[in-house]
């Protein structure tokens, strides 16, 4: 993962493949998050990935590589790197460059602003055709970011939003092609910068309590 640093905006790209979930993955994603919020300077960040995907989710296989203890141990360090971003100590935005289908979503939702592409790229949540469950954490975060009706549609249909959609439904903030898409996501982010990094890790701790109250469950 590459850190490019714009007028104390720090620019994380996503560049491990598909950017899917699994140990090596999550690691470079948390210790990127070390150096980002080490830095002093720092204002806000913006997330973005490579090619087509934002984040193509878990990586199936190795999850099934995982006897039960080394599952529940990643899926530890997954919430809380989920967990990590819904209280940065400076304002985060998602610019989904592409798809961002299962906890690839769910990575977009626990920043404080989404921007996504209108001409390519899905967000999505396929747990239903999967056959999978929702963590309590996870069930929490999609019921905290999205409207009641929009969270119920994606969650029981599996339902494929595109840029268009995501902004009418309320699931991004805004759209912007390819070239505009990290300046869009930081201009979203903008208004909130310049705070005490404290207080406000402090205030989003209160904000997301919902949500945070579920780790280790």
């Amino acid at each position: 993962m590459d850190i490019d640093w714009t007028d104390g905006t720090a620019v994380l790209r996503l560049d491990h493949g598909l950017n899917a979930f699994e140990a090596t993955f999550v690691d470079e994603l948390h210790a990127a998050l070390d150096v980002i919020e080490a830095n002093e300077e720092g204002r806000a960040l913006v997330t973005v990935g490579a090619d087509k995907h934002y984040s193509n989710g878990f990586d199936i296989d190795f999850l099934g590589s995982l006897d039960r203890s080394d599952l529940a141990a990643f899926m530890d360090t997954t919430l809380r790197v989920l967990a990590r971003l819904l209280t940065f100590p400076v304002p985060t935005a998602a610019a989904l460059n592409g798809h961002a289908f299962g906890v690839g979503a769910m990575l977009a939702l626990a920043h404080d602003r989404r921007v996504m592409r209108p001409d390519r790229g899905w967000f999505c949540l396929p747990e239903i055709d999967l056959g999978m469950q929702f963590h309590p954490f996870m069930l929490a975060l999609i019921r905290h970011r999205l409207p009641a009706a929009v969270a119920e549609e994606a969650i029981l249909s599996g339902r494929r939003y595109d840029g268009a959609a995501a902004l009418a439904a309320g699931v991004v903030h805004d759209t912007a092609p390819l070239d505009d898409l990290v300046e869009t996501a930081a201009a979203q982010v903008a208004p909130l910068t310049g705070k005490a990094a404290a207080i406000a890790v402090v205030l989003k701790q209160q904000l997301h309590a919902p949500v945070l109250v579920h780790l280790g469950a």
